[in-house]
């Protein structure tokens, strides 16, 4: 428990300031929506603000650097392990699913618990990347969402690669595995409460958008 208030601490410590920082640009995209006739509703605005959050916590806790833990050498100490690595493919893996290997053995030797943390987590700070898109963007389909999942996991991988810290091509697998989990949590959602998504929708109608759930008739409704 201790080790998932942790990582949420460290994801908040960016996330909130993201989230302020959009909300202090608030007045300048209020006014750029009414210039093309356009407006959104204060669900949808909320539901932009959460996605970013989610975002940036997970690059925070991803591609926060070594040198900012607990026993490192420090900033110029992982700089020269950087430089001085026994080889380019050092603390790399580019074997699918060696990972899943070597949490099974984890799992019959009793370690049980971090290797379900370290599973479930890499699948779980995923499906935010997965759900948000499909909540509020035009066109969700599970393509656009595992998109979404598997580019920002080859962005994480690279970062991680040059902060000295482990790149492997089963975590891509898994964070976009977790980005689907979020489009199929979207399709749960949606059918068990489709009013709730509906706030988050925007209705098309003569070149504006409202929050409304009832399209006028005749006007096409869809997703910003």
């Amino acid at each position: 428990m201790s080790q998932i208030l942790y990582y949420l601490r460290e994801m908040l410590l960016i996330a909130v300031p993201a989230a302020v920082v959009f909300s202090c640009f608030w007045p300048y995209r209020k006014r750029a929506l009414q210039a093309m006739g356009l407006r959104t509703s204060p669900w949808r605005e909320a539901g932009l603000i959460l996605f970013l959050m989610c975002l940036f916590g997970v690059l925070a806790v991803t591609l926060w650097p070594v040198y900012w833990m607990e026993d490192s050498p420090g900033l110029w100490g992982d700089i020269e392990l950087l430089v001085d690595r026994p080889s380019l493919w050092s603390n790399v893996n580019l074997i699918p699913f060696r990972m899943f290997g070597d949490y099974w053995k984890d799992l019959t030797r009793g370690g049980g618990f971090f290797t379900v943390l370290n599973f479930l987590g890499n699948l779980a700070v995923f499906v935010p990347l997965g759900f948000f898109p499909a909540l509020l963007f035009r066109g969700a389909t599970w393509r656009r969402s595992a998109l979404v999942g598997l580019g920002t996991s080859v962005l994480v991988e690279v970062g991680q690669y040059f902060l000295m810290r482990s790149t492997d091509i089963d975590d891509v697998i898994l964070n976009t595995l977790g980005a689907l989990c979020g489009f199929w949590l979207y399709l749960l959602v949606r059918r068990l409460a489709p009013r709730f998504t509906q706030r988050f929708q925007v209705e098309v109608r003569h070149g504006r958008e409202t929050g409304n759930s009832a399209p006028a008739p005749g006007a096409g409704a869809g997703q910003l």
